[in-house]
């Protein structure tokens, strides 16, 4: 279709909801008193608010337009990325998180502090914060100016993600975590049920069961891909996509800084159990119109618009305002999150660190500064995204070349007793050359031709290699470190408590379950 056009029902449902959005983030900024309640929602947060923030941050930056736009290219195989995720969420929830929460920690830097030294968490912070915005930040603007600009396609991008970063901005500022993960929790009502509404038009409009079947003809339900394959080969889910997920869902102060806000272990793990259920729907509700979309616009130029298409195709007025106001609320969901999370690091990795004498209004003040800094910073990269081929790719791309020294560093750390300060820092230093040896060589000089996805085990191995022969031959005072490295103590003693609770709060039972039909999902789709 040629043109989007909003009424001014949709237009009003829209505005009407960016206003109470902010409104609400201004009023439970009115009930902050702390830095616990600014950065971490006062460690209060129960398991419902946990596991939908966590899928509202996910789901809603650029992966909502990116996940359809490469459904429509490559198929649903980009359902990978969903339910290895699953499979990190238990693990993280069985071995690392009562690590995390125990410690009492602000971020995850703190963490290579108290288990390695000051060097490897001003590192990874500063790092985390680049991320932040040249990645998550940038990605989730661009993504909202895109549809925007289908409605009003004479305004710049600039000024749309201006517009956008103030609005998301206004309310993270004034209510911190606390604000970020309510709102998330409206906004991800909209998202699924908006999701949901163009997933049972678009299944009625391609003819049902049998529009389906002629869309897999062309191979397009089928997870796992030929070694061959340019979006995604079956190796990389062995070697890299558990990679790139234990760095995103354990390592990424976006996600987890809402884990380390649970009120308790159990709520931590409850949490993060449930979001890996709502990830598993992502298949139906967000995957699959993108498949269905290749039999409505076989023609369709820009993969990354399938998605706005069928809103303003397939829905009648009214719902399309609702709708719109979803995706651009999704959008929002994860904006809030990255800048919270990056006001976070700034005040506690950094500001509070070299001057801990401030007390926790100037701290609150500090973070709300640092907020208004990266909404600019934001809006300055987000239109050089438009570069790359699409959304998805530069998220992945991106991620590919950053993320596997982190994890390497963070697993060692969490089960490797004999890794060393200077082990971990320098291999932090190793393995960031090489992933930018590697990147100019790829993508900028094109000498060589490595699929993104396949330099994360080629990154991850020169890491750990530094840090197994850096950490042998290195001296270094012993300190104690059992507190932050998981150990068989603790899974014992945990497995005493078990037997005390009913099955659905014992965290391992609901594990098995979630990993069941998830393994059930893949096999139907293989």
């Amino acid at each position: 279709m040629d043109k989007f056009v909003l009424s001014n029902l949709d237009l009003g449902i829209i505005i009407g909801y960016f206003i109470f959005i902010m409104i609400l983030g201004f009023f439970i900024g009115k009930k902050l008193k702390s830095a616990d309640d600014y950065f971490l929602a006062g460690r209060s947060m129960i398991w419902p608010f946990i596991g939908v923030s966590l899928f509202a941050s996910n789901i809603s930056n650029a992966n909502l337009l990116g996940l359809a736009g490469e459904a429509y290219e490559s198929g649903i195989a980009v359902f990978n990325y969903d339910w290895i995720a699953v499979v990190v969420l238990v693990l993280f929830a069985i071995f690392i998180l009562p690590i995390y929460l125990k410690s009492k920690m602000f971020t995850l830097p703190e963490y290579l502090e108290k288990r390695f030294d000051q060097r490897s968490r001003l590192y990874f912070s500063a790092l985390t914060l680049v991320g932040n915005i040249v990645i998550e930040a940038a990605a989730v603007l661009f993504a909202g100016a895109l549809v925007v600009q289908l409605v009003f396609p004479d305004i710049p991008v600039w000024q749309i993600v201006t517009v956008l970063a103030v609005v998301a901005g206004a309310y993270t500022i004034s209510g911190g975590l606390s604000a970020v993960i309510y709102t998330d929790a409206i906004q991800a009502l909209l998202l699924v049920m908006g999701s949901v509404i163009i997933t049972v038009i678009a299944y009625n409009s391609i003819g049902g069961v049998d529009g389906i079947r002629e869309v897999a003809t062309t191979g397009t339900l089928n997870l796992i891909k030929p070694a061959d394959d340019k979006a995604l080969p079956w190796p990389a889910l062995i070697v890299s996509l558990p990679l790139l997920g234990f760095y995103y869902w354990t390592t990424n102060q976006f996600i987890t800084q809402r884990i380390l806000s649970a009120k308790s272990i159990d709520h931590g793990r409850w949490g993060v159990l449930f979001a890996g259920f709502l990830k598993l729907i992502t298949l139906f509700i967000m995957i699959l119109p993108g498949v269905m979309a290749r039999k409505l616009y076989p023609n369709l130029e820009n993969a990354d618009l399938v998605l706005p298409t069928m809103i303003f195709d397939l829905l009648p007025q009214g719902i399309i305002g609702l709708v719109v106001a979803g995706i651009i609320a999704a959008l929002m969901s994860s904006l809030d999150s990255t800048l919270n999370s990056a006001s976070t690091l700034v005040t506690m990795d950094f500001v509070h660190k070299f001057k801990p004498n401030l007390n926790t209004k100037q701290l609150m003040n500090v973070g709300r500064i640092t907020t208004v800094l990266f909404m600019v910073f934001a809006v300055l990269w987000a239109p050089q995204i438009a570069k790359f081929d699409s959304l998805f790719r530069y998220l992945q791309t991106m991620l590919s070349y950053i993320t596997p020294p982190i994890a390497a560093v963070f697993l060692f750390g969490l089960f490797w007793k004999k890794t060393t300060s200077n082990a971990a820092f320098n291999s932090l230093l190793i393995g960031m050359a090489t992933g930018i040896i590697i990147f100019l060589n790829n993508v900028i000089f094109e000498s060589i031709d490595i699929h993104f996805l396949y330099v994360v085990p080629v990154l991850f191995t020169a890491t750990s290699l530094s840090l197994i022969i850096i950490s042998l031959y290195s001296k270094e005072t012993k300190k104690d470190v059992e507190a932050f490295m998981w150990s068989r103590e603790i899974f014992n003693q945990e497995t005493i408590e078990l037997k005390n609770k009913k099955w659905y709060l014992n965290y391992r039972i609901l594990s098995i379950i979630l990993l069941i039909i998830t393994a059930i999902l893949v096999y139907i789709f293989r």
